[in-house]
């Protein structure tokens, strides 16, 4: 199998162009190790550890576990109660981390940071206004993400397939395309559409290294594009999450019209997730899903998920599409 080589991988030296976002809960040493291994880019969620101190140990695991290369995330969103943002970033720093994901509001300080100890920066954002404040603070690379993602999707309601296409012919710097990939065909649409890759998250969730519990796993096979609920939209900071018994109840309670966060904040607090995540009870709290959803069907391991979509992208793009030029050139015959 020969790799795909994009502005992507040759730019963090890595084989295919394939990301795993940081995902809270998810993304973890084994699991960050084996997406390295495989030859993709996976990133360890900062936030995952309680403390910057742990943060540092985490990064340790990964390097105990592959000598390539793998990132870091810091998402910087509102939160009941806010973490100390600047010591989990100097311990990124100074763990001598050279890539990191930063996403969500203003992270102009974290970038600043960042660019001036030479980490290379990747930066999630939902819409192509955000994108190019990003590109003039000086991030390296843009992950774009479509309505179709899990997390928060923005406020613009825009699906890949527009928001794709919209992002690259508006930047300079290279763009992975994110929200919706599950396998080869969504890898080579996005370089259809100008992205230098893709960036997965749903979709590595259903591996057998990750780290949550086995619960979660098997509800995202079971359930199709439509299961997902989208919360928080009357406070302006819509999030995709799984379909459950607890977001059935968050997306009722704030479709009242005299809603508010205080309404639901018992139910959507973070560590509620975690027992979701880690302890299997489907009905303790939230878990975030994207619509991929619909196109998981089994639990394979890392390195041979990887090395499917990869097989997959190829054969479109030496099969299946040269079939069509050969199909028009003997109908012009």
């Amino acid at each position: 199998m020969m790799a795909l080589s994009t502005a992507f991988t040759r730019m963090f030296g890595i084989e295919h162009p394939i990301a795993m976002g940081g995902m809270q809960w998810v993304g973890r040493a084994p699991l960050v190790a084996a997406v390295a291994n495989a030859g993709a880019l996976g990133f360890l969620t900062a936030l995952t550890q309680p403390s910057p101190e742990e943060l540092v140990r985490e990064i340790g695991r990964v390097r105990d576990r592959t000598d390539k290369p793998f990132g870091v995330n810091l998402t910087i969103l509102p939160t009941m109660r806010p973490p100390p943002y600047a010591e989990y970033r100097r311990a990124i720093i100074e763990s001598g981390v050279t890539i990191v994901e930063t996403a969500g509001h203003r992270p102009q300080e974290h970038v600043k940071d960042f660019k001036r100890a030479g980490v290379r920066v990747i930066h999630k954002c939902t819409a192509v206004r955000h994108a190019l404040a990003a590109e003039r603070m000086g991030v390296d690379v843009i992950s774009i993400d479509g309505f179709e993602c899990a997390g928060h999707p923005g406020e613009d309601d825009v699906p890949g397939l527009i928001l794709i296409p919209a992002a690259v012919d508006r930047l300079k710097i290279p763009i992975i395309a994110s929200g919706g990939f599950a396998d080869g065909r969504g890898l080579v649409a996005a370089l259809a559409l100008g992205a230098e890759g893709i960036n997965m998250g749903t979709r590595f969730l259903a591996t057998r290294e990750c780290t949550i519990h086995d619960n979660v796993k098997q509800k995202i096979l079971a359930s199709d594009e439509r299961d997902t609920n989208l919360i928080f939209r009357n406070l302006r900071n819509t999030a995709r999450v799984g379909k459950n018994v607890v977001s059935d109840t968050v997306a009722e309670i704030l479709s009242r019209p005299e809603a508010r966060f205080e309404d639901v904040a018992h139910l959507v607090a973070g560590q509620k997730g975690k027992a979701v995540m880690e302890g299997g009870d489907l009905s303790a709290g939230l878990y975030w899903a994207g619509q991929a959803q619909g196109l998981i069907h089994d639990i394979p391991a890392v390195g041979d998920l990887v090395s499917r979509i990869v097989r997959e992208a190829q054969d479109i793009l030496r099969g299946r599409l040269d079939r069509l030029f050969a199909d028009a050139r003997g109908g012009a015959a």
